[in-house]
């Protein structure tokens, strides 16, 4: 999953709408208790998924699911892959009709298990038939929010289907169907059995593979083969809102032709058939990224594709979201994968800081060797901003890494004011990469560069398979790290992830050749981010993060807008006496550099206004990275492109 640490701090609201080695060992066979199922590869439950009406917001879904007499129940997917915690959008269902030979059969909601559903099935009946509306655009947590546009539908398997209780999601089969609007196309890893005009009918597969295969569609599309070799191919699936939208350089495209080959080239092969990277481009639908096998359900606006500060700013969402192939979906916490996705088998999130965290390095060093986000020499700049904004985090004083990975579930879906004080799911994603980059940076100073973190990532997700799940635990990543070069990694990962860790990782830095350094000098990565999410950072400075019409986002403890009591919520009108502007702030700021003068701030908060003096003479700081002569330049080494093109 791609998370926006940045866009919840700056505007919460507005943006958010075994112990022991088990290596190979593969998913454990069935729990106790599950049950024997009914949809067999033979006999499977259907669905057919109707989006000819998805422009307005909504679609049709019917289903036949094999049952058996008396009570019986079903369920709703609610703990979903991906998206780690129970984020099933049950609110999504309208409208649900059960029928048994074309009569109606009475189900009822069970009254703790929200997402089960009781039936009594009459004699004699052995396939139900189960009908119900699906509400696209219904707001509801961070996965949530507007799915479908005049011209684009976000297909997620999940939200179409219910199916037998307690069953392994392995061994459930399903046949899917697929009816679109005319003129609209789809992209999908789902093998099609056969197409007929608007009408795709999918070869049967496992519910575990249903609910790994997005089925993206729009009616302004466009399909990029972007890699091939024999039968395995990657894809660029694009679906606009407006078709100036796929209009996209020849040189944008060439870095995301280089993204497969050098994702091989770090992990040492495949674990894929065939993947399709599919991309909506749209104001309308809010910014994601989930991981899936074969596949990738990315979501980003309009012009993500067209506007080259996009790139600089999230180039690397379908990157992370490809290199989660292999760290997340082909290798697996052990008890994050679980045999169906209800209770009673939650998703357990502690190892999260090597899914995401190590995940969060590896996308972005599949995005700068490919060219996608810059290129090596550009790294510096972009590793300046993220690992400033983890050293001034002021939650990181009381709250370990691993609160958040275990929290996960909880965090992701959480926004509010003061997000900095208690941390958010971001921060494991942005901490995860200064963390692995420093491994990255042990391992190559401890073998003199004949080594680094790739070999690991080697032993870890190499070789060439078909889709299939290995499961992991820590002492196998302890493990495998200690196979490339021995060193206490236990105490490693003590320190930074289970520990509170005051400061973030930082021997990479001089290990790396080079020291941090704030000075007023545009940083184009902040800049990046600032212009397209429409914000202003002054948080290494004054301690405010603004949005471009002057609402604080959020404000840095113990700052000078800290001790002059500013808070989110309130909304800046003026500033020394001028009508607050991004500009008018920013010369402000640096005046500070040369007047002992403080800032007089007048704030708006809830209509009320008061005059706040805020005392600072640091003027404009900007994160840097500079070299540290007569050192070498590791960071060089490792974004430098891998593969051969």
């Amino acid at each position: 999953m791609t998370f926006f640490p940045r866009l919840r701090r700056v505007l919460p609201v507005a943006l958010l709408a075994i112990s022991g080695v088990v290596a190979g060992a593969f998913r454990a066979s069935a729990a106790p208790g599950l049950a024997v199922s009914l949809a067999t590869q033979s006999d499977p439950m259907t669905v057919v998924l109707d989006e000819r009406t998805a422009p307005r917001g909504i679609a049709y879904t019917h289903m036949t699911i094999p049952v058996r007499p008396g009570p019986f129940t079903l369920d709703y997917p609610e703990w979903i892959p991906g998206e780690h915690g129970p984020t099933g959008p049950l609110h999504d269902i309208s409208e649900l009709v059960v029928k048994a030979n074309g009569r109606p059969v009475a189900w009822h909601r069970d009254q703790v298990d929200l997402y089960a559903f009781h039936v009594n099935v009459p004699q004699g009946v052995t396939k139900l038939d189960v009908d119900f509306t699906v509400l696209l655009n219904t707001e509801n947590n961070f996965v949530d929010g507007q799915l479908a546009t005049r011209n684009i539908m976000v297909g997620n398997w999940n939200r179409y289907i219910l199916y037998q209780r307690d069953i392994d999601n392995t061994k459930y089969f399903v046949k899917a169907s697929l009816i679109l609007p005319n003129g609209w196309d789809y992209a999908s890893a789902l093998p099609v059995q056969s197409r007929s005009g608007q009408h795709i009918d999918f070869k049967t597969v496992s519910l575990e593979t249903l609910v790994d295969s997005p089925t993206d569609s729009g009616r302004y599309y466009r399909h990029i083969l972007t890699w091939q070799q024999g039968a395995a191919k990657t894809y660029l699936d694009l679906f606009a809102d407006h078709p100036e939208d796929l209009d996209i350089s020849p040189k944008v495209i060439a870095a995301y032709e280089r993204m497969t080959p050098e994702a091989m080239a770090l992990y040492g092969g495949r674990h894929w058939d065939v993947y399709h990277s599919e991309l909506t481009l749209s104001d309308l639908i809010p910014p994601q990224g989930i991981e899936h096998h074969q596949s990738s359900d990315d979501r980003a606006g309009d012009d993500f594709m067209t506007n080259p500060l996009e790139q600089l700013a999230g180039g690397d969402l379908l990157a992370h979201e490809f290199s989660h192939s292999w760290n997340g979906k082909y290798r697996r916490p052990f008890d994050l994968q679980q045999p169906n996705f209800n209770e009673p088998f939650p998703e357990h999130t502690e190892l999260l800081w090597q899914y995401e965290g190590m995940n969060q390095y590896m996308g972005d060093m599949i995005a700068f060797r490919a060219g996608i986000k810059g290129t090596a020499k550009d790294y510096p700049e972009y590793l300046a901003s993220i690992y400033a904004q983890m050293a001034y985090e002021p939650g990181r004083t009381t709250e370990p890494i691993i609160d958040l990975t275990t929290g996960a579930p909880y965090f992701y879906a959480t926004g509010g004011d003061y997000s900095s004080l208690r941390r958010t799911a971001g921060d494991f994603y942005t901490e995860g990469e200064l963390m692995w980059l420093d491994a990255d940076t042990i391992i190559r100073e401890k073998t003199h560069g004949k080594k680094s973190l790739d070999n690991y990532v080697q032993l870890f997700a190499g070789g060439i398979t078909h889709p299939k799940v290995v499961t992991y635990t820590r002492a196998d990543i302890e493990h495998y790290l200690n196979e490339v070069v021995p060193y206490d990694w236990h105490g490693f990962f003590q320190k930074y992830v289970y520990s509170i860790a005051p400061k973030p990782p930082t021997g990479e830095l001089a290990r790396a050749g080079y020291k941090l350094v704030f000075n007023d000098k545009p940083n184009k990565y902040i800049t990046a981010r600032e212009t397209t999410r429409k914000f202003i950072e002054s948080w290494y400075d004054v301690g405010l993060n603004l949005s471009d019409d002057g609402r604080v986002g959020d404000v840095r403890a113990g700052s000078a807008a800290w001790n002059a009591g500013f808070g989110v919520g309130m909304k800046i009108a003026a500033v020394n006496d001028r009508a607050f502007t991004p500009a008018v702030w920013h010369a402000a700021v640096k005046a500070t550099s040369s007047s002992t003068r403080p800032m007089d701030v007048l704030v708006d908060h809830d209509g009320h206004y008061r005059d706040l003096i805020l005392h600072y003479t640091g003027g404009v700081k900007i994160p840097h990275l500079v070299r540290i002569k007569g050192t070498h330049d590791m960071l060089s080494d490792i974004m430098r492109p891998h593969a051969k093109h």
